[in-house]
C-alpha cells in the first residue's frame, strides 16, 4: 500500500490549492478515505472524509463550506480542492486510507503528507 500525497505549497490569504494523493497497492473505489492535517506543535486533525460508495462527504466545521473532497477512482486519485485559504489552514496534509473514527485517531496506512503554508 502506498499513499502519495502533493500540491501542497505557500499561498496567501484567501487563495486555493488542490491537493492530491495517488494510492496504489489497493483499489481506491473499495475505500473510505480521510483528509487529516498536523499543525506545527499540535496533534493530528481530522479535515474531511468520503465514503466508498462516494455519496458521503463529511467535513470538519473548521472547513466546511471552502474544502471539498473528491475522488477520481479511475485515476485511483483522492482530491482535497481547498479555497479561502486561512492562516489556521497552515500545516501538513496526509490522506488516509481509513474512515473518519479511525483516521483522526492515527489509525490508517497514511503518505509522507505535503506541506501547506497560508502566510501573507
Amino acid at each position: 500500500v502506498q499513499l502519495v500525497e502533493s500540491g501542497g505549497g505557500l499561498v496567501q490569504p484567501g487563495g486555493s490549492l488542490r491537493l492530491s494523493c495517488a494510492v496504489s497497492g489497493f483499489t481506491l473505489s473499495s475505500r473510505a478515505m480521510t483528509w487529516v492535517r498536523q499543525a506545527p506543535g499540535k496533534g493530528l486533525e481530522w479535515v474531511a472524509s468520503i465514503n466508498s460508495n462516494d455519496f458521503g462527504r463529511d467535513y470538519s466545521d473548521s472547513v466546511k463550506d471552502r474544502f471539498t473532497i473528491s475522488r477520481d477512482n479511475a485515476k485511483n486519485t483522492l482530491y482535497l480542492q481547498m479555497s479561502s485559504l486561512r492562516t489556521e489552514d497552515t500545516g501538513v496534509y496526509y490522506c488516509v486510507a481509513a474512515p473518519r473514527v479511525l483516521a483522526r485517531r492515527g489509525i490508517g496506512d497514511r503518505g509522507q503528507g505535503t506541506q501547506v503554508t497560508v502566510s501573507s
